[in-house]
């Protein structure tokens, strides 16, 4: 596993280097922001999102960053300027409550992602997680739940949302069992 996720993080590393990016220091955002920014990685505030019941979980759920240093560098853009291609990295901590009976969990989701977007409105993640990924009963692979995923995978996502998840190495586990 060590190995595998080792490899993972090269790729992620190899490919921003090969599009001429410049890392902080240890490819993470660990500098002061301001070193970071200077190299290129700029802060990604993860923002607080509640779902009625039934969508995400069968109660109604919120999740919000109780931990949050994810930083992202934009390697390529579209003529228009909008990204096409961007890392994603930090330390990410999400508390997510049941809304119903006020029980809550932390869920770490500070995983790497190698995003590219589709001039289509669809975009596919290479992903050494853990991450956290909202599953919904409307097509994809990843069923309703919101979903921590560990290991290595790819997730393409469609245009309309629709997730579909491909496991490499890991496991899933949906986060909505541990607050019900």
């Amino acid at each position: 596993m060590r190995r595998t996720l080792r490899a993972a993080t090269v790729v992620l590393v190899t490919t921003a280097v090969a599009a001429g990016a410049a890392l902080p220091s240890g490819a993470a955002p660990d500098p002061a922001v301001a070193e970071a920014t200077a190299t290129g990685w700029v802060p990604a505030p993860t923002v607080p999102w509640e779902r009625p019941a039934g969508v995400i979980c069968d109660f109604a759920v919120r999740a919000e960053p109780v931990v949050d240093e994810v930083m992202k560098l934009v390697l390529d853009e579209f003529p228009d300027g909008t990204p096409q291609r961007e890392i994603y990295t930090g330390d990410l901590v999400m508390r997510v409550t049941n809304l119903e009976t006020g029980a809550y969990t932390d869920a770490d989701a500070s995983g790497d992602a190698l995003i590219e977007y589709h001039e289509d409105g669809s975009s596919t993640w290479y992903v050494r997680g853990p991450v956290l990924m909202g599953g919904r009963d409307t097509g994809g692979n990843l069923p309703r739940g919101y979903w921590r995923v560990d290991g290595l995978f790819t997730a393409d996502i469609a245009a309309n949302g629709e997730k579909t998840v491909t496991m490499v190495h890991g496991t899933q586990h949906d986060v909505c069992t541990d607050i019900d």
